[in-house]
């Protein structure tokens, strides 16, 4: 990095405090919640109780410090988390005795939803695991199942993107999904080829399907074409589920770095880039877990190339434990995102930001989430708006708050935003009005201080799409211990 790119990195890094003075109203505050290895869940493998006690408590602790989005680990290496009729479901997950495995996905999409949080189904794409892994599964392992599109490669397992029966037998697992549940998002991870995986074992399908193309071409174009094959598969059965990947945090080398060696583009052949120019992929949570000129300029090169579409730039948390990162670190990649107008931020992983690292969650807790937030609409989806909130009524039930309201349209998906501001109109996009966002029910209940002090409240659709409604006539509420 040369003196000059230090220079204003960190002037910029000076500076843009300024630019979270006003808190973002519409913001993806998202988490990866890693069911591989049990490493956030399930820790206990002793009942469905313990279990589905344990997602409660992640889940309570997120949305008390004002996250909005889960990205839970749906499929493993071949073993999934839901009742599935393809993959085994993963060996983890308690069954109460005499009774059917509990359904994972649907327990977390539900419990998501009842907090106002959106579920997105996070799946591992190609990578099988290795073959004692494969081995234990007994019959039920994809290689034993379907041995014609996998390949061997140091040792683990693959599906081959090289062949076109991968994508089938893909789509088929993504349709289950979709169809059975209600997803608010397909997120892909390891949607690409191994690390630096030159000599991978795809030869057979490169001689039957390259057509003369160079492989690494060929490798890229394999990716794009199941890319657009599932984009076009979903939409096609939910057009509101947001499908977005996880690829590498570096798209190709930059001029002031020309010999990157560790890139999405080159490295494992994916091109994020041609998906959101192809209008194939709503958004791109790229694994940013580098720091310095390893982020910032490639941050950057991200924003250039997003398309309009939604970009969250995925921040490795877990490097202050493995790599010894300051806090400072992820703050200031915050900060940055902010002054840059991304659409939010994600957070590898749960643990590393509710167990381990107490400052950054206290930090975000006080400053940057203090209040909620509102998804990005996707308006390359849907230009239409949902119909206004009406009969909003305000009024002390026992010691609670309550807040209710009458809406016309009848779709299940719809969710409601709250604001709260001394003026008999509201600034939307200033999310210190927000007091919650993605209520499933048409009443908000809460305990606001009584402080002998006067507000209006205001209500809000917005539709699968989060396209947002204008808002309702406001209710007038004086708190006070004396009636006014």
């Amino acid at each position: 990095m040369t003196k000059l790119h230090t220079f204003i990195i960190v002037f910029v890094l000076a500076t843009i405090d300024v630019f979270s003075q006003k808190y973002p109203a519409t913001e993806i505050r998202a988490v990866w919640l890693t069911t591989n290895y049990n490493l956030d869940w399930p820790r206990s493998k002793s009942s469905v109780t313990a279990q589905k006690r344990e997602i409660q408590e992640i889940l309570d602790h997120l949305r008390k410090n004002n996250f909005n989005t889960i990205l839970f680990q749906t499929r493993n290496s071949g073993e999934v988390l839901y009742k599935s009729n393809i993959e085994p479901m993963f060996r983890s997950i308690a069954q109460s005795p005499g009774k059917e495995f509990f359904d994972p996905l649907k327990f977390v999409i539900d419990e998501c939803h009842r907090r106002g949080m959106e579920c997105h189904a996070w799946l591992i794409t190609y990578p099988l695991g290795s073959r004692k892994h494969q081995n234990s599964l007994g019959a039920a392992s994809v290689v034993k199942k379907h041995r014609n599109i996998v390949t061997l490669y140091k040792n683990g397992w693959y599906l081959d993107p090289g062949n076109p029966q991968t994508d089938d037998y893909l789509l088929s697992i993504i349709r289950e999904i979709v169809s059975n549940y209600d997803v608010d998002g397909i997120h892909f991870d390891y949607i690409r080829y191994p690390d630096r995986a030159v000599k991978f074992t795809d030869d057979a399908s490169y001689r039957r399907w390259g057509k003369g193309q160079a492989r690494d071409d060929w490798r890229r174009e394999n990716i794009n074409r199941f890319v657009a094959k599932a984009y076009d598969q979903i939409k096609k059965l939910k057009p509101w589920v947001m499908v977005s990947s996880s690829p590498l945090g570096r798209y190709k080398p930059l001029n002031t770095n020309p010999n990157d060696t560790w890139t999405a583009y080159y490295s494992v052949y994916q091109d994020p880039v041609q998906w959101l120019n192809a209008g194939k992929h709503d958004a791109v949570f790229p694994m940013m877990y580098y720091r310095d000129g390893l982020f910032y300029p490639y941050l950057d090169q991200w924003i250039e190339n997003s398309n309009g579409r939604i970009l969250v730039p995925g921040l490795g948390v877990y490097q202050i434990q493995d790599l010894g990162w300051l806090s400072s670190d992820i703050i200031d990649q915050i900060e940055y995102g902010r002054s840059k107008a991304v659409s939010g931020n994600a957070f590898f992983r749960v643990e590393h930001v509710l167990n381990y690292n107490h400052n950054i969650l206290r930090q975000l807790s006080d400053k940057y989430y203090k209040y909620p937030a509102k998804m990005p609409p996707m308006s390359w989806l849907s230009d239409e708006f949902p119909e206004a909130p009406f009969d909003l009524t305000a009024e002390k039930v026992a010691a609670d708050f309550q807040l209710r309201w009458k809406v016309k349209d009848s779709d299940p998906r719809i969710t409601f935003n709250v604001y709260r501001c001394k003026s008999d109109t509201v600034d939307i996009t200033d999310g210190s009005n927000l007091l919650a966002t993605g209520l499933r029910e048409p009443v908000f209940m809460y305990q606001p201080p009584e402080d002998d002090s006067a507000y209006y409240y205001f209500v809000t659709s917005s539709n699968s799409f989060h396209n947002e409604s204008s808002v309702t006539i406001p209710a007038f509420f004086w708190h006070s211990k004396t009636e006014k």
